[in-house]
Formats: structure tokens, C-alpha cells, sequence
């Protein structure tokens, strides 16, 4: 009987002390150097704001680059897209390159282009 009692204090005990603890949250940080987009971003994000080109612009090849080694669509739009900023007039540019931006926009994982094609599939003829 006095195993019995020692143990059910024992266990008693362990669960009062164990349990107050509660659940801990911790932050999860998504570190930008893990997204190849992210410095063409923040590049476009000042050509859109209407910055004028500069020697940055120079980097570009070797951002496609490591594009291309992710997600080579996405490396076609961005280098297509620099070709576009640097070929057209100095008015024109700031469009070109938040449209640009919008392209690039990070997608979590889920096609963008897609949803148009299944909707066109989707919907009965009218004829």
C-alpha cells in the first residue's frame, strides 16, 4: 500500500511540474537569400518606382542565371523582361518593369497560368 501511495505522489508530482510549461512558439524566418527572384525584385521594385538604369543592370545575366537553375520559365519572363526595360524609352520603363514584377510574383508553389486554361476547358460552348 505504501509502494502504491509513493507512486501515485511520484506521478502526481511529475505531471504538476511537467505540464506547466506550456507549448513554446518559435518564429520561422524565410531567409531571402534562399529566393534567386529576390534581388531582380528589389531591382525592378526601383526601375517601377521610376529609378533610372544603372551598372546594376550589368548583374542581370548572372541573375537569370540562377534563375534558370529553379525555374527556367521564370528565367525566360525576367530575361525577356530586362531586354524589353533596357530597349525602351525611359518613359516606358517604369511600366514595363512593375508589369514585369507582376510576372515574377512570388507564387507558393501553385501555376498562375494555369487556372485560365482549365476555366476555358471547363466552360461549355455557347454556339
Amino acid at each position: 500500500m505504501r509502494l502504491f501511495c509513493l507512486t501515485l505522489s511520484v506521478c502526481s508530482l511529475t505531471l504538476a511540474l511537467g505540464c506547466g510549461g506550456g507549448v513554446q512558439e518559435q518564429e520561422i524566418e524565410v531567409k531571402a537569400s534562399n529566393d534567386p527572384l529576390h534581388e531582380p525584385r528589389s531591382i525592378l521594385k526601383r526601375y517601377a518606382a521610376g529609378q533610372p538604369i544603372g551598372s546594376e543592370i550589368t548583374s542581370f545575366p548572372d541573375h537569370v542565371a540562377n534563375v534558370r537553375a529553379i525555374d527556367p520559365d521564370r528565367a525566360d519572363v525576367l530575361e525577356k523582361g530586362i531586354a524589353e526595360i533596357q530597349a525602351a524609352p525611359a518613359g516606358q520603363r517604369k511600366v514595363i518593369a512593375q508589369e514585369l514584377l507582376g510576372k515574377l510574383a512570388p507564387s507558393m508553389g501553385i501555376p498562375s497560368d494555369t487556372s485560365d486554361d482549365e476555366s476555358d476547358e471547363a466552360a461549355p460552348e455557347s454556339e
